[in-house]
């Protein structure tokens, strides 16, 4: 068979393409702090600047050796983008959202003209894939991420978003269709940087949360206009849900997405035979065995996840910051050793 290169690889496996291997990838945040310190990017710095993005990001290859590279490591930019106010983030942790903007249609029609090209985070971290796409060219695919349409529009609208599904909140539907633009849009401006694979991190976007109904009908067409974006320029969609999604793999399946990443709770071989579209990718736990565990435990449980059906074995959720090197390499040790 014929031996691809990583970017190769990652589309072909992607796309459910004869392909020689396994691509080492995650699909979710990469960065440590033993990464940061081998490379000298730090953050919270690491997620302001784009060249220290791009220096952080590297160190997912240059480091641990994933056949890519994936930025930026947080969800808090695109909420930050529309005014939202955040709490700081540390060496350790990430920022998080604690202010909200969108309470009424009227607010939301004061959003909806916005455009990327300033200095806000999302134009950093598109011209930290800029600077990657400069000095790999094609020999490392770049993984452009973002927060999906229904948790960004959660972080506009806070604590009411539940509710307002439930009760039809005449905010809902307006703030949905702008985020979703937004995402469509800001997409395609990472692919234009020199993203080929882009991952939609939607975590509250939760089959457990909300049920056939409501995934059905916002989640699944929002998803599914991202994809057919990304589609329209010939980039494969990873999409990412937290929690135990494995009852909702069929509707997930729906949104033509290329790959649907799970994390630690759900059934990988259930998740498996419901995806007939999708790639099912993950779902080492990134506590318990990639933290907690040593590299002989890593690399027993890609075998099992890999024999239960994952075509891309790698990490079900975000990296801990505290995660060993060692165990990351034997994630991607497991993958440079694996036959399709």
């Amino acid at each position: 068979m014929t031996e691809y290169t990583p970017k190769e690889r990652l589309y072909r496996a992607l796309k459910k393409m004869d392909v020689d291997r396994m691509p080492a990838v995650c699909f979710t945040q990469t960065a440590t702090v033993e990464q940061m310190e081998a490379c000298g990017a730090f953050w919270p710095e690491a997620n302001e600047e784009p060249e220290l993005i791009a220096k952080l990001g590297e160190a997912g290859h240059t480091v641990v050796g994933y056949e890519a590279i994936r930025v930026p490591f947080d969800i808090t930019a695109e909420a930050e983008f529309f005014g939202c106010k955040l709490k700081a983030g540390t060496r350790e942790q990430q920022p998080s959202v604690v202010g909200h903007v969108a309470a009424t249609p009227e607010d939301v029609d004061k959003l909806k003209d916005f455009k990327f090209g300033g200095d806000a985070r999302v134009d950093r971290v598109i011209k930290s894939i800029a600077i990657l796409k400069e000095k790999y060219g094609d020999e490392i695919p770049i993984i452009g991420s973002m927060l999906g349409p229904f948790s960004l529009a959660q972080h506009l609208n806070g604590d009411n978003w539940f509710m307002g599904l439930m009760t039809d909140d005449p905010v809902v539907q307006p703030l949905i269709d702008m985020t979703t633009d937004f995402c469509v849009r800001y997409a395609q401006e990472m692919v234009k940087a020199g993203a080929c694979c882009m991952v939609i991190i939607d975590p509250t976007a939760s089959y457990e949360l909300l049920g056939d109904q409501f995934y059905e009908k916002f989640a699944i067409p929002y998803h599914k206009k991202i994809a057919d974006a990304m589609k329209a320029l010939d980039v494969p969609t990873v999409l990412h849900i937290c929690g135990d999604t494995t009852k909702g793999i069929y509707l997930m399946d729906r949104a033509g997405v290329e790959g649907i990443s799970v994390d630690q709770k759900v059934n990988v071989k259930a998740a498996s035979e419901a995806a007939k579209e999708a790639v099912i990718v993950g779902n080492l736990d990134p506590v318990q065995l990639l933290w907690k565990g040593t590299p002989e435990d890593v690399k027993a449980e890609c075998a099992k996840v890999y024999a239960d059906g994952a075509r891309i074995v790698t990490v079900g959720c975000g990296t801990v910051s505290a995660t060993p090197t060692a165990n990351l390499k034997a994630l991607v040790e497991f993958a440079k050793e694996s036959k399709y």
